[in-house]
């Protein structure tokens, strides 16, 4: 049974649902987003409530039923209110830029690191942090995830690029022997 699926999603006033066999369409303030119902799910919409009803009960059906939900709550808030992301700089002389529309990192190699974003989504660099924003929260996250994976945080001293809040386990590294040089020597 998904309790996910079995939600209704309610839809605010400044946003408009269009309901074919195959897609739900939503326009906001923001912008327009579809999402694409697939095979043994479609979508009613009653008054400002869209509900998800499985066709069929196979296993494949049962799974994608919470997920259209999902993906139709997402796609409200993103027409709506949008969604970001935010990434920290860590490290000596790291810096971010923007160039256009481009992101350019300082990240210690031995050049600068460009980044182009995709359509729909637009980067801010303020004291060291970057905001990734769009309409599409799988986009932004994955262009987040893009942006990150240029020089992900090391262990040893946290240099790098992380998100805002994320916990980067240290590692020991090396350390001293006691007092008295090499094993063996005297």
């Amino acid at each position: 049974m998904s309790r996910i699926g079995n939600t209704l999603v309610s839809v605010p006033k400044e946003v408009t649902v269009t309901v074919t066999a195959h897609s739900v369409t939503m326009k906001g303030p923001k912008g327009e987003l579809v999402v694409i119902v697939p095979q043994g799910v479609t979508v009613k919409q009653e008054g400002d409530e869209l509900a998800a009803v499985r066709t069929r009960n196979d296993k494949k059906a049962k799974a994608l039923h919470g997920t259209v939900v999902a993906l139709m709550k997402n796609s409200i808030v993103g027409v709506t209110k949008g969604w970001t992301k935010q990434l920290e700089l860590s490290g000596v002389g790291y810096r971010a830029a923007l160039t256009g529309t481009n992101l350019t990192l300082n990240v210690g190699f031995s050049h600068p690191v460009t980044v182009a974003p995709p359509a729909g989504i637009t980067f801010a660099v303020t004291d060291g942090k970057i905001v990734v924003s769009g309409i599409d929260k799988y986009l932004v996250g994955q262009t987040a995830a893009t942006v990150r994976g240029v020089k992900p945080p090391e262990p040893y001293k946290g240099k790098g690029i992380k998100y805002t809040g994320e916990h980067i386990r240290k590692k020991a590294g090396k350390s001293a022997k006691a007092v008295g040089g090499a094993p063996g020597a005297k």
